[in-house]
């Protein structure tokens, strides 16, 4: 693909024209989702409310794909098949946003899941609604169970490829800590980090915490390792290398005067290539070991991997298209580079990194970073400049993270569609 192939601004014009018409449904959408999220793997209502809307555009809708998983097909003549994807689930995070469609229970869109579908829903709307200035099929994909890392390899192995055609590309964006109306693409770099957890088990032998000395302590094990892995990252990891070792549970014990039988650890392990992901696991296994060695455990540690993604690496060609769309579209000075994080998703899995489940080679992606901070909470923010202030920010996976849904979602919905004009045949 070449940047020549770039839509005349013209094109991008007649279509996204149509946006006032349907921004207000979408917000709705939008807020609805937000006020009723769902954890991953139990997304239901979610699934149906996009599969619904989908439906009502115009598009084919499968449901079921691999769990919870929401598959729209419009074919408008012969030309690229371009997948759109975005995620339907949310975090078993308590909501401290205080919105007046804040959710209410144990559950949140901490990580913008909800913009992202009411942005795909946009993009899909305006597509059907502009069939004249496109060729070729979009299949939008919802998917679920994104923040387990396990949703997509369940849609790959559902045949979702094989059931609703190989993709010429696919395409996916994802909200950030950015001024709102922004877009950030990749340079060459990984945008994300690949990740695997961990379920650490350490078994000891239980008894009375006032005859500690006839017990064998996992909790004492447990915090042994947790400082022990710290080691990996600062002492066995060259200072370039980007990896992470994070303990994101600890579960032991029922009572404070017991001396349990084991404890649990959940950890993620992170790095932006698999030869790094590969040599930080082996040294989590390793520590893990020898401290249930060391503290004298009557039996091995169990060790079980629960997920494993990819790092997330844009095709060039396709980010130097949809770059140049954006610029276009959005204005260039709202278009801008993004760094490596070290943040982690299993979109990744739709390209070349999930080949072996899908059977096919040389899918393209195409995945940017699309910003969602309103001017009221920017102002509000401290900060003797803008990278403090971004810094002060509420992060992805935050209590309190919001996006300013008057400016995120006309100018995400802006950005999906434009990056699908570009890649669909005239």
């Amino acid at each position: 693909m070449s940047t020549a192939a770039i839509v005349p601004s013209g094109r991008y014009a007649s279509v996204l024209r149509q946006l006032d018409a349907v921004v207000r449904p979408l917000t709705v959408f939008a807020m609805d989702l937000h006020q009723h999220p769902e954890p991953s793997g139990e997304e239901s209502r979610t699934a149906s409310r996009f599969a619904d809307a989908l439906a009502e555009a115009g598009y084919a809708v499968t449901r079921g794909v691999g769990g919870h998983g929401v598959v729209g097909v419009l074919t408008n003549g012969e030309g690229p098949r371009v997948y759109l994807r975005a995620e339907l689930d949310a975090l078993p995070i308590r909501e401290r946003t205080g919105l007046p469609y804040a959710a209410q229970g144990p559950f949140m869109h901490a990580c913008g899941h909800d913009l992202h579908l009411a942005a795909l829903l946009g993009a899909a709307t305006l597509l059907a609604r502009s069939l004249p200035h496109w060729r070729g099929t979009v299949v939008i994909v919802g998917q679920p169970a994104e923040e387990t890392l396990t949703g997509a390899r369940a849609m790959l192995e559902d045949g979702l490829y094989a059931r609703f055609g190989r993709p010429d590309a696919v395409l996916a964006q994802h909200t950030a800590p950015l001024l709102g109306g922004m877009v950030a693409h990749g340079y060459g770099q990984p945008v994300l980090a690949g990740s695997l957890g961990l379920d650490v088990t350490l078994h000891g032998r239980g008894g009375h915490a006032g005859a500690p000395h006839l017990t064998v302590d996992p909790v004492l094990a447990a915090a042994a390792v947790v400082l022990r892995l710290q080691g990996i990252v600062s002492r066995e990891s060259a200072p370039a290398e980007q990896t992470t070792v994070t303990v994101g549970q600890i579960h032991a014990g029922t009572h404070n005067g017991v001396v349990p039988d084991s404890a649990s650890l959940g950890i993620t392990v992170r790095a932006l290539s698999d030869e790094s992901l590969d040599r930080v696991v082996t040294a989590v296994e390793r520590v893990v070991r020898a401290e249930s060695t060391a503290s004298g455990c009557p039996r091995d540690p169990e060790i079980t991997v629960v997920s494993r993604s990819p790092a997330t690496l844009p095709d060039g060609e396709v980010t130097a298209v949809v770059r140049e769309a954006h610029r276009q579209v959005l204005g260039a000075e709202r278009v801008v580079p993004w760094a490596p994080s070290m943040a982690t998703e299993d979109f990744g899995l739709y390209g070349d990194a999930g080949q072996e489940i899908h059977g096919c080679a040389g899918v393209p992606l195409g995945y940017w970073m699309v910003g969602i901070v309103g001017p009221r909470q920017w102002s509000a923010t401290a900060g003797a400049n803008a990278a403090e202030r971004l810094a002060a920010l509420p992060p992805n996976h935050s209590p309190e993270f919001a996006p300013h849904l008057p400016i995120a979602l006309p100018s995400a919905t802006k950005a999906m569609t434009s990056a699908a004009l570009t890649l669909l045949s005239r």
